[in-house]
């Protein structure tokens, strides 16, 4: 597993807000080790036995913590991801709508720091038996040997069930966000699986829109040794239609499913036509 293991000790930021004290209690119900949560006024308080604290540094001079998911709303977001940076290792950021010079801030922060974040606009990550920190519904993860990575909160739950029900299990899942400015990239995590013990084959659902999955299939091709299965959503996308995601927009020949997959499979990745023969490819490799 990568990112989230038995180490981790993490906080919630935003935890009394609507969203943030929902996902708490979901993230505890699996076993998520979550020690702290953060509401700038509420400090003394504690919310399903986590106790709360103004700030991250008001945590850290009480307990350990090496990890934060922010639940704070896209206004105070930069601020909230400033905050986790200075104080941990690991930054989940779930909110959504996050102005796109604030994120190209936080990122450059992070970098700065050498802080992993993730996101924003992402389910977040879960690695099945050890905990959650996202909002995805956990019963359609099981533990296993192959790591997933998507754009794509519903196509990751999708995968992941199908692989579920197949009896393929997951190291770790990573949402990486739909926006066009985000923390860790496919490759990042890809060099993470690829140095994984415990991940054997990995998952990469990618869409149309930008050139990140070109990106990491030139990475894919020079660094890994693993299988990499990939898919393509939005294979029938008109040219210039916005796609769901910020990021998934095709301008000209660039961004086209067609294009991702000749590149993907140009570097050695299989790549399925639709997800359900992603199963199918995974048991034909043995894994």
């Amino acid at each position: 597993m990568i990112l989230l293991d038995k180490n981790t000790k993490a906080l919630v930021q935003g935890i009394t807000g609507k969203q943030g004290s929902f996902h708490t209690q979901q993230m505890l119900a699996y076993d998520t080790n979550i020690v702290a949560g953060v509401t700038p006024g509420k400090g003394g308080q504690s919310l399903y036995d986590v106790p709360i604290f103004n700030s991250i540094g008001e945590v850290k001079e009480n307990m350990d913590v090496n990890a934060s998911i922010i639940f704070v709303p896209a206004p105070f977001a930069k601020d909230a991801a400033f905050e986790s940076i200075d104080n941990v290792d690991l930054v989940i950021i779930i909110t959504e709508h996050i102005p796109v010079h604030d994120s190209m801030e936080i990122m450059e922060y992070a970098k700065q720091h050498n802080v992993t974040v993730i996101g924003p606009n992402t389910p977040g990550i879960i690695s099945p038996s050890v905990g959650k920190l996202g909002i995805m519904p956990t019963h359609i993860f099981s533990k296993g040997n192959v790591g997933l990575i998507s754009r794509s909160g519903t196509l990751t739950y999708e995968v992941a069930s199908q692989l579920t029900r197949s009896g393929i299990g997951q190291s770790t899942c990573v949402g990486i966000g739909g926006d066009p400015i985000i923390g860790s990239d496919y490759s990042k995590i890809i060099d993470l699986f690829e140095n994984d013990d415990e991940t054997d084959a990995i998952v990469m659902i990618g869409e149309i829109g930008g050139v990140a999955e070109e990106n990491a299939a030139k990475f894919i091709a020079k660094n890994v040794s693993k299988p990499v299965v990939s898919y393509i959503a939005g294979r029938t996308a008109p040219p210039g239609k916005r796609m769901g995601h910020a990021g998934a927009i095709i301008e000209g020949e660039s961004g086209t499913a067609e294009s991702k997959t000749k590149t993907l499979k140009s570097a050695g990745v299989n790549v399925a036509i639709k997800p359900s023969q992603i199963v199918e490819i995974i048991k034909n490799m043995g894994i």
